[in-house]
């Protein structure tokens, strides 16, 4: 095990972690967050989100340091019989196993689930993949906004002005990695009862449905696809943008109780007894004449006293803030949601457990930085990890182009 002690929740959990770009790296940092051993494969031209600059830092992108610290990074060819070798080396002691090569992948080198299950039967094995093994999509490669092009999520994107607009986050591959997280924690959970681990897998695809709340339950209530509302919310009014004197500000009212308050705190309290907005249905029936009142009323105000005002009075509100904006507010300062370590500086992991915390042990590492550390701990010799490097099963710190 890893010579930095960790303490959380998952302190004691070793992850091979065979995953590249962004879901599988997403879900295993944040297992290692909270304390587990996450030993990182990566091939010998490294994981591509490497490049995926710039910015970087010493060579590697913003985009893979982002997603990979608290992890140990080890080079190795799985293609060839040796490089596989030494991975059946390293599940001997893995809890957990995560990939997202194409399926059949890991079955073409004879290290299939068949055989990681008949080898290591309290394994857990997840696989992430686009379209999963099967099906008329079955071993399609899979992208984040192909997926949200795919799923519905571009065309419920966007206004009449705009057209159709994807995500500017990677919604899809983000939400795979937390619920293959998710996926194997239940199989670790289970595994307590039954004493065997399982096989998982989440895809692409799957998530881009299964986030696509409340578009899909609407259309399996009135048999309609989402238009575009821009800002505003399909079900809900108002929840949506508005302009103030200074700054955009976002208002999004729930109920009819939090209607009525909010027209009160805005000296309005005739709207919340208008027909035409007492009730939600009514509001939705009705948004732009409604819009049209509010957006007299934030026009005479500053978009941040505003909002501390409507904030401090149980109403839900807030300005429109730039990424700098977000990042530097007292608010995210007080609750300690920047970690740095070193050159390093990260969003801290939002999951805060009472007793086992998560910690920033370990920067993001350098291509293969701990391979002679971590062959150590599995009984190599430095001799013959050395002869590892030299036949090209293990790789040095030099990735290949």
């Amino acid at each position: 095990m890893s010579s930095e002690a960790a303490s959380g929740a998952m302190s004691g959990l070793r992850v091979i972690d065979l995953t590249r770009v962004l879901g599988g790296p997403y879900c295993t940092q944040i297992l290692a967050d909270h304390g587990a051993d996450v030993i990182k494969v990566e091939p010998p031209a490294g994981d591509e989100v490497r490049d995926w600059g710039p910015p970087f830092h010493d060579e590697d992108a913003a985009y893979f340091v982002g997603i990979n610290r608290n992890k140990r990074s080890i080079g190795l060819d799985l293609a060839s019989e040796g490089g596989r070798a030494v991975l059946l080396k390293m599940l001997e002691t893995a809890d957990a196993l995560i990939e997202n090569f194409k399926p059949g992948t890991l079955d073409k080198w004879g290290i299939g689930n068949d055989v990681l299950r008949a080898k290591f039967p309290r394994l857990v094995h997840c696989r992430i993949s686009g379209f999963g093994a099967d099906g008329p999509r079955g071993g399609n490669p899979g992208y984040d906004a192909i997926i949200q092009a795919m799923t519905g999520m571009i065309a419920a994107t966007g206004s009449p002005q705009s057209g159709p607009t994807r995500i500017g986050v990677p919604l899809v591959d983000i939400s795979t990695g937390l619920y293959a997280a998710i996926g194997i924690l239940m199989a670790l959970a289970e595994r307590q009862r039954s004493g065997l681990g399982q096989f998982l897998e989440t895809t692409l695809f799957e998530t881009g449905l299964a986030i696509m709340h409340p578009h899909t339950a609407n259309y399996f209530m009135h048999g309609k696809p989402p238009s575009l509302t821009g800002n505003e919310h399909p079900n809900l009014v108002p929840y949506a943008i508005f302009p103030t004197k200074t700054d955009d500000i976002f208002i999004g009212v729930g109920n009819d109780g939090t209607f009525r308050k909010l027209a009160q705190e805005i000296g309005k309290p005739e709207l919340a007894t208008d027909p035409r907005f007492a009730r939600n249905k009514d509001r939705v029936a009705n948004r732009e004449a409604l819009r049209a009142e509010l957006a007299a009323v934030f026009s005479q105000h500053e978009a941040e006293p505003l909002c501390d005002r409507l904030l401090a009075a149980g109403l839900p509100a807030g300005p429109v803030q730039k990424i700098d904006q977000a990042l530097n507010n007292p608010h995210t300062i007080y609750r300690g949601d920047i970690i740095a370590k070193d050159w390093y500086k990260g969003v801290a992991s939002p999951i805060r457990l009472e007793r086992s915390k998560p910690s920033l042990r370990r920067v993001p590492p350098k291509f293969s930085q701990h391979t002679a550390e971590v062959l150590a701990e599995f009984g190599y010799s430095r001799s013959e990890v050395e002869a590892l490097v030299s036949k090209g099963v293990v790789c040095g710190p030099q990735r290949k182009r």
